[in-house]
């Protein structure tokens, strides 16, 4: 039998590195495609001496030729983080609209099945809670977030569209914040961000008045259902994300009590449209796919702290030294 192959487009970005890692452990040869807008080769060179993998330096808003067969295309390619996509608003709104088209192109001309990474953030500030699938959102479409809702539901659009025209294998994925080791610290989120600055001292920024929530799934447990996904019959949108819901101010103290740091909280504005809460029903992933998180908070963000220590930012501070918090 024939070795499957898959492209990974965005693969050298944080969740696409850890893809990677997962599809070549299952026996795939993986193709990793990224511009390096966002990604970094930090995040794949473990992978570069891999007989099984191949790393492609391009734009998939580009025309995409991939030689040989494709068995799936997982379409990981877009700026994720608020600070990424404000800053590329333009190319936000491309990779969710032609590279989306060119990445379907390519999954109909193999005859590959085809899986788009869509998130959270197409339900936008919700109504509704915990949110489920069939819910529609309440999304600002001219607001700052809006380039990158916006782009996530043409992209799940374009996805059905194809999946109802040329009847392609396709499958979507919702995700919910995710964490976990190859995250940027300057990327914007709130687990890099409080990390970061709790290693180096500096106050913690909670917006608002922190009572807004947040649902943390790491990132081991959110390839595990995106593969289950992958591998299943479900066409339509499904929630990945840990149901467990905090506030930003109960998580940034639980990043303090970690970290043992002595930095204080500083509160800002809320920025706009930005989600009072966010909670996913994974009801649906558990009955079509038998799939929960199983990593627990505290666990999961051991582990991404001992990644963040050893960043070139903090190699040989004090910061780099676990303490008696961090160890508790």
């Amino acid at each position: 039998m024939s070795t499957p192959v898959v492209l990974i487009t965005g693969g050298a970005g944080f969740l696409g590195s850890h893809l990677s890692d997962r599809f070549l452990a299952e026996g795939y040869e993986v193709i990793c495609m990224d511009n390096l807008i966002t990604g970094s080769l930090r995040n794949i060179e473990h992978l570069v001496t891999e007989a099984k993998f191949h790393f492609v330096h391009q734009d998939v808003t580009e025309f995409i030729h991939v030689p040989g067969r494709l068995d799936a295309v997982l379409h990981f390619a877009s700026p994720a983080s608020p600070i990424d996509y404000l800053n590329y608003p333009i190319q936000t709104l491309k990779v969710g609209s032609l590279g989306t088209h060119k990445a379907l192109g390519l999954a109909h001309a193999k005859g590959a099945r085809f899986l788009l990474a869509s998130t959270s953030e197409c339900y936008g500030d919700p109504l509704v809670h915990p949110q489920k699938e069939d819910y529609w959102g309440n999304v600002n479409p001219v607001g700052p977030r809006g380039v990158y809702d916006e782009a996530k539901r043409f992209a799940e659009a374009m996805t059905m569209g194809y999946h109802r025209y040329h009847a392609l294998e396709s499958r979507i994925v919702r995700i919910f914040n995710t964490y976990g080791p190859r995250m940027r610290l300057n990327d914007g989120r709130a687990l890099p961000a409080f990390m970061g600055q709790a290693l180096r001292g500096e106050p913690l920024t909670v917006f608002g008045d922190g009572s807004q929530t947040r649902s943390f799934c790491y990132v081991s447990d959110l390839v595990d259902g995106i593969y289950r996904l992958l591998h299943s019959d479900e066409a339509y949108p499904t929630n990945i994300g840990n149901p467990s819901e905090m506030t930003i101010l109960e998580f940034a103290k639980t990043v303090l009590e970690l970290t043992g740091s002595r930095s204080e909280l500083s509160f800002m504005d809320l920025p706009e449209d930005d989600p009072k809460v966010r909670q996913p029903d994974i009801g649906k992933a558990r009955k079509v796919l038998g799939w929960e998180p199983k990593v627990e908070l505290l666990d999961g963000l051991r582990v991404t702290l001992d990644y963040f220590r050893g960043c070139p930012e903090f190699a040989g501070t004090d910061a780099a030294t676990p303490t008696s918090g961090a160890e508790a």
